[in-house]
């Protein structure tokens, strides 16, 4: 493939993606809020259109999916491309250095909220698409995209749009670009992702707060009611003490051990990118605790005052909100009764509330089609890429393996140090323009793939 050809074209028209970039990013598009969605989804249909692919905004029960496609044959290979233009909210606004819809560039770096999850490489997915055109004059396979637009609410109701969709997304592999790439600067490919829970639980005592001192030893504190519970539930080792937890977990295979640990780990620099420097690890452990295997934690605890100076009183009520990582093969809603009964069991009083759940996938390392996607990925970045077989946090892939039954890879290509999700989301500007070159190759690569088949 003429690479040169490729990133001539890059070069030269450098300054226009940037500004299609831009135009997105200072669309506002936050989905919890539901803050721009409709106006995002109506420009990303238009810059869809103006590549030359057909497409589609499509209801959900939530908010619209924008579907794409251009197709050569319908017995072609096909592939789709899945991302999501929707955003995090942007809190907390004073910790941004510049505001966090206006992109702006610093020491090579563009900064907004978008930037890097996921509108940056949405766009750089996009924008290799139109420069394979520019480049070749057509695509070698079909290609279809879909991008959702509550990826960062869970994606509650992708599954039941692919369900009712099967046809319209059938396709032999799907291909997202999202996540950060690997510490070490390498390319990396991940070929799963852990699922997720997310519940509260609360608990509640008077029916309003109380004075320290008047009912001091009198009303109990329900702060304590969740702290009791808390401890039946995780020892001090972090092991989940919950009947069942632990079953039904898919044992890594030979072939993701063996890349588990040709990984590469640094723990000073790793210690540093998280913020974390007392970080005691080693590579295997790392590897096989952020991929293979589940987490119990504690996202957020709230009861009574926690402001400046002091608030004398005993809280009427305390919740916490549980955010559970799952791996192949734990169901989110077998481990939500084991949470229930385990409730039920040390304190029935406690209310549970379920709040969103995603589960677990995992495509097989083995494939063929992973071989042709690491050559394109090494091919275009010209570096080894490290292959992960699951992505620590939660992507809705499953939707693609178990719903679809197609084969899902993904290839970050944002920087590890993204801050996604935090004030200074940003992404360097190498990695947009590797990510379109990377885009190219993937369709390339795959052209000579379906021709062999």
């Amino acid at each position: 493939m003429p690479l040169e050809n490729i990133e001539h074209i890059l070069l030269n028209k450098k300054e226009e993606y940037l500004e299609q970039l831009f135009t997105l990013l200072r669309q506002k598009s936050i989905s919890t809020q539901n803050e721009g969605m409709t106006e995002c989804a109506e420009l990303l249909k238009k810059m869809m259109e103006e590549i030359g692919i057909h497409t589609k905004i499509m209801k959900t029960n939530g908010h619209p999916v924008v579907y794409g496609e251009r197709l050569k044959d319908e017995n072609a290979f096909t592939l789709l491309f899945y991302g999501h233009y929707d955003v995090q909210p942007p809190d907390p606004i004073d910790e941004w250095l510049s505001p966090p819809f206006e992109p702006t560039i610093r020491d090579g770096r563009i900064y907004a909220r978008g930037a890097g999850d996921n509108k940056r490489q949405l766009m750089a997915t996009l924008l290799g698409v139109k420069t394979y055109i520019d480049s070749f004059g057509d695509w070698p396979i079909n290609i279809k995209f879909i991008f959702e637009g509550e990826e960062e609410n869970g994606s509650p109701h992708l599954a039941s749009f692919v369900k009712e969709n099967k046809e319209l997304l059938k396709a032999d592999l799907v291909y997202t670009a999202d996540g950060s790439s690997h510490n070490s600067g390498c390319p990396l490919i991940l070929l799963g992702a852990r699922g997720s829970l997310q519940l509260e639980l609360k608990a509640k005592e008077a029916k309003w707060d109380n004075h320290s001192g008047n009912t001091g030893n009198i009303v109990p504190n329900p702060a304590w009611r969740l702290i009791n519970l808390l401890e039946t539930m995780r020892d001090k080792d972090g092991n989940v003490l919950i009947e069942g937890f632990y079953d039904h977990i898919r044992k890594p295979s030979a072939k993701e051990e063996d890349l588990l640990e040709t990984l590469p780990f640094d723990r000073d620099d790793i210690g540093e990118k998280i913020g974390y420097p007392d970080l005691e690890m080693d590579g295997k452990t790392y590897y096989h605790k952020l991929t293979m295997e589940p987490t119990f934690n504690i996202a957020g605890i709230h009861s009574g005052y926690a402001g400046d100076g002091v608030k004398t009183i005993i809280p009427s009520t305390a919740t916490v909100k549980l955010d559970v990582r799952l791996v192949v093969d734990q169901d989110p809603s077998d481990i939500y009764n084991k949470i229930l009964r385990h409730v039920e069991k040390h304190d029935p009083g406690i209310e549970v509330t379920h709040l969103v759940s995603m589960e677990p996938s995992r495509t097989p390392a083995d494939l063929d089609i992973v071989k042709v996607v690491t050559n394109a990925v090494y091919e275009s970045y010209q570096k080894e890429p490290w292959i992960q077989p699951s992505l620590g946090s939660s992507l809705p892939v499953y939707v693609w393996t178990k719903i679809l039954e197609t084969p899902s890879i993904i290839v970050p290509y944002a920087n590890f140090d993204q801050r996604n999700h935090s004030p200074n989301e940003n992404m360097k500007l190498e990695n947009f323009f590797d990510g379109m070159k990377c885009t190219c190759q993937v369709i390339h690569q795959l052209g000579e793939y379906a021709k062999q088949r």
